[in-house]
């Protein structure tokens, strides 16, 4: 396969099946490597220890990337009792061990209860978080420890899928913000026995059809024979929940050169997606009003055209 060393113009997004022990970066670069990609970006990376959807966004794509860190997202993890380590998960170091006495699902069914709906959670110290310009887990790996204030999270969704004398397997739908390996934790706590995270994969991500997703190997086998441009997903797949508006070519013109258009039934919203008649997606636009009142479309985010 010839390469061109700058890459190629692709716009599109990839639904990626992030292997275990790789970081979302270096997924990232490989996937980027294989389709020969000018632009790559990824949207809410997953840790090495965690498997699963990981969206890649070519190009253009990017510019919509920023909304799909504020979508809900689907998990399975599995949580192991009766033992706590110092990042969490089962990478750290084991801080306490304690004996896992039998238990009914019914005594885990009460514990998970507490943990649907709105909920308080402080984010953890191995995490991407910010003090001071220094990302929590840097400071972590020193032995440093933050006071973290707790967030609002809401979880949709804690279904306990699976049992074993010292492990739960549970799958949960939840709000952006919302750490696992913390939820693991808090869930072992309640049950008394403590726990850490050992197993932990994304399932799905909002708006997605997460249903088909493809690896690193789908990806190597289909750059062999150049036949990799109906893996991507079109850029406004990623906003299938907005409204949208059509425009014609005259007033496509105005919000492109950065000019709002006055045009009937705009749809009172913050982001709308904008198209022209062909169905070529040309970007998204803000409800706005002038001083009489009336509606008008403006740009917020547009998508280079040929």
């Amino acid at each position: 396969m010839s390469r061109n060393k700058k890459g190629k113009d692709i716009d599109g997004i990839l639904l990626l099946d992030k292997p275990l022990g790789r970081s979302s970066n270096s997924a990232l670069q490989k996937v980027r490597y294989l389709f020969n990609a000018k632009k790559a970006g990824h949207t809410g990376s997953l840790d090495p220890l965690a498997t699963g959807v990981l969206p890649i966004c070519f190009g253009q794509a990017s510019k919509v990337s920023a909304y799909l860190l504020d979508s809900d997202k689907r998990y399975t993890f599995t949580a192991q009792l009766g033992e706590t380590t110092t990042t969490g998960d089962k990478e750290g170091d084991v801080l306490q061990i304690c004996k896992v006495t039998p238990f009914t699902e019914v005594q885990i069914e009460s514990v998970l209860e507490n943990f649907r709906g709105s909920i308080e959670q402080i984010p953890p110290m191995h995490s991407a978080l910010k003090h001071n310009g220094q990302p929590l887990y840097k400071l972590a790996r020193q032995g440093i420890e933050i006071e973290r204030k707790s967030r609002n999270i809401t979880i949709h969704e804690l279904t306990l899928i699976r049992v074993t004398k010292d492990t739960i397997t549970v799958d949960v739908h939840c709000s952006k913000g919302t750490y696992i390996r913390t939820l693991a934790q808090d869930i072992g706590e309640a049950l008394g026995f403590g726990a850490h995270l050992s197993m932990l994969r994304r399932t799905d991500v909002s708006p997605f059809d997460c249903s088909k997703l493809y690896t690193i190997e789908d990806i190597e086998k289909l750059a062999e024979t150049d036949d990799l441009e109906n893996t991507l997903l079109p850029i406004d797949s990623a906003l299938i929940k907005l409204p949208s508006i059509i425009l014609n070519e005259a007033d496509a013109n105005r919000v492109r050169h950065g000019l709002k258009a006055a045009l009937p039934d705009i749809p009172e919203s913050n982001m709308i997606k904008m198209y022209l008649a062909d169905g070529e997606f040309i970007g998204i636009g803000r409800y706005s009003q002038d001083k009489q009142g009336n509606s008008l479309l403006a740009p917020k985010r547009m998508m280079k055209t040929n």
